[in-house]
């Protein structure tokens, strides 16, 4: 079974977040907890998150994503956006304590000058700190990065690093995003490949979920800019390639296109008619 779905709008709540997935043929969503521009904070009801969790096993639903806000920077320069980034963590992991079991996607960050190495160790001693001082029984996952400006993790190598570092490895798995990834100069062409050296340098259990974007970027272009499934550089070849591998068809997959409800329909038809 295909688990599919797109990022959809919290304000509706659970529930309703579930209820318009499943009348666009998905089984699973993304959604951020926050305002992912200014990071307050969105209000969801217990009751809500439990009718939320009823209608889910219900419906065959996968895991859901929660998606970090846009704020937030584990690794800047300036210590208070660091100290700000890592309470807004800390505190949505708190609040998806309420729906054990699924995943926080996280961008691991941008050193804004203060170097890779630098930039890794600061993620890493965050991430170490609130994950061995609390517990959450979520996963956050690493997404990989385009590697645009002082973006860190375009590269397997700095996300190893980031998971090898904080010490709190079990906590922690990736995220595949095709858009970042072939913008970085991952040829999707070449997946077993990809997957191949994934699995020697992080281990191919820590891969958790993938978002599927087209991109208007050629390959290595080292930009960010996703588009519609199969009207971009990747192809709809390249997505039969992902949704046919052994591995990654049974993970959850998010599609952030550039594309409304109806759009997204359609999108989640052609992938399911590639399997």
């Amino acid at each position: 079974m295909l688990n599919i779905g797109c990022h959809l709008s919290a304000s509706e709540g659970f529930l309703n977040m579930a209820k318009t997935a499943q009348s666009i043929g998905a089984n699973t969503f993304q959604f951020f907890l926050r305002n992912p521009h200014s990071a307050k904070d969105i209000k969801f009801s217990d009751q809500d998150i439990e009718n939320f969790k009823i209608f889910a096993q219900k419906n065959n639903f996968s895991k859901i994503i929660a998606h970090s806000p846009y704020t937030m920077n584990l690794c800047s320069a300036k210590p208070g956006v660091r100290k700000f980034s890592a309470q807004i963590l800390k505190d949505d992991l708190i609040k998806m304590n309420k729906i054990p079991g699924n995943f926080y996607n996280l961008h691991p960050g941008s050193h804004t000058g203060l170097g890779i190495k630098k930039g890794i160790e600061l993620i890493s001693e965050t991430l170490g700190n609130i994950l061995s001082q609390n517990n959450f029984n979520n996963i956050i996952i690493l997404e990989m990065m385009s590697g645009k400006g002082s973006e860190i993790g375009s590269t397997f190598d700095e996300i190893s690093n980031i998971i090898r570092e904080s010490g709190a490895g079990k906590n922690l798995g990736v995220c595949f995003d095709t858009c970042h990834m072939f913008d970085a100069g991952f040829d999707f062409n070449n997946l077993e490949k990809i997957l191949d050296e994934f699995d020697k340098k992080i281990g191919i259990e820590k891969l958790k979920a993938v978002h599927l974007n087209d991109s208007k970027n050629l390959l290595g272009s080292k930009k960010d800019r996703h588009e519609k499934i199969g009207q971009g550089f990747l192809g709809l070849e390249v997505f039969r390639k992902i949704l046919n591998n052994n591995y990654i068809k049974n993970l959850p997959m998010i599609l952030e296109t550039p594309n409304d409800l109806p759009g997204y329909a359609e999108e989640i038809l052609i992938l399911k008619s590639l399997v």
